[in-house]
């Protein structure tokens, strides 16, 4: 298998989740490729190409952490390939991390990602689908009602207000596009600079008040989800509970959160099995839910992560399950060719 992963940039990228999965792809012997998103080249008439780094065939890390080191080092092999040649492309590139200065980079891993999918690549998560879903949060007013906390999306400073009225002066404010706890606040009677905070968030784009839920206040947990399922290994599953740091109500692992293990509830495999069709008919093959208590608070269909703290914390090694089932796409699509649909075979278990 010819495997390329998608980041926002190759010399910035840390050891998580998709430096996991490659090494993995790695250690099963396929050819990995890694490239940024601003490493495609299209010229008219010809095939889409792309800047590519791999492992030196004298490389064997043993690591995740030490595949990474070589692939940003010197010894990296850089190389032009076709993108026709590719069996799979993943796109694991988060476009709300991108600074103001590549805002030409938010989009660029999807809309070349679609391209590569009429050349008949297996592109994961479906690249249309990933289209439709670019902002998540967005995405995520589309699900029942019934597993998220209320919420209003406006650029209305009055609606805001009436808002936070109606759910007894207690609200989280962000923007629609972010990510990591980025811009995230926790607004409540004895806020003072509360219109100041709505028209600091209004000129970056429209702004999501969600009712408070105090379970928050303990962390949230992160689902992780494979085909429309929670992903699984030997009974156990990627669920990791991210506990809010001193001082703070946000539980993202990046602004003080700790993760530790944590149990598939009743409540989390209720949320799992309303959204999973969903989920299956859009073409997501890897999501990550965040959730607190019975309530469904945020969902990443761009690059979900949490698989490196699942391992550190000694819960399991997820990568074999999610390079396992690539596997088995690839198989489905030599027996049945064009047959099968990229977003059908995207979450095909």
């Amino acid at each position: 298998m010819k495997i390329c992963f998608v980041v926002n940039s190759v010399e910035t990228e840390g050891a998580g989740t998709t430096v996991y999965i490659m090494h993995e792809a790695f250690k099963r012997g396929h050819q990995v490729f890694i490239m940024g998103v601003g490493d495609f080249s299209f010229t008219q008439n010809k095939e889409l190409s792309l800047i590519t780094r791999s492992l030196p065939k004298s490389a064997k890390p043993e690591t995740p952490e030490e595949n990474l080191e070589i692939l940003q080092s010197e010894k990296a092999k850089r190389k032009k390939i076709n993108s026709k040649d590719l069996d799979v492309l993943f796109i694991r590139n988060n476009p709300t991390e991108e600074g103001t200065d590549r805002q030409w980079a938010e989009q660029s891993g999807v809309a070349f990602g679609r391209m590569i999918q009429q050349d008949g690549v297996l592109v994961l998560n479906d690249a249309y689908a990933l289209s439709y879903a670019f902002i998540d949060k967005l995405y995520f007013e589309e699900l029942p009602a019934s597993i998220k906390p209320a919420s209003l999306i406006t650029r209305d400073k009055e609606e805001i207000l009436e808002f936070f009225e109606a759910h007894n002066k207690k609200m989280i404010l962000k923007p629609l596009e972010g990510s990591g706890g980025r811009g995230v606040y926790l607004i409540d009677k004895n806020e003072k600079n509360l219109n100041q905070i709505i028209e600091n968030l209004s000129k970056k784009g429209y702004i999501i008040a969600q009712q408070y839920l105090p379970a928050a206040k303990e962390g949230d947990v992160r689902v992780l989800m494979l085909n429309g399922k929670i992903l699984e290994k030997n009974g156990k599953y990627g669920i990791i509970k991210r506990v809010t740091g001193k001082g703070e109500f946000r539980s993202n692992i990046s602004q003080g959160g700790t993760p530790e293990a944590y149990e598939l509830t009743e409540d989390i495999k209720k949320i799992a099995e309303i959204i999973s069709p969903k989920l299956i008919r859009d073409g997501l093959f890897f999501v990550g839910l965040d959730v607190v208590k019975n309530k469904l608070i945020e969902i990443n269909v761009l690059s979900p992560g949490g698989l490196d703290g699942l391992y550190k914390i000694g819960v399991d090694n997820f990568a074999d399950v999610i390079m396992e089932s690539i596997e088995r796409k690839l198989e489905y699509k030599k027996n049945y060719g064009d047959r099968i649909s990229n977003r059908e075979l995207a979450t095909m278990v």
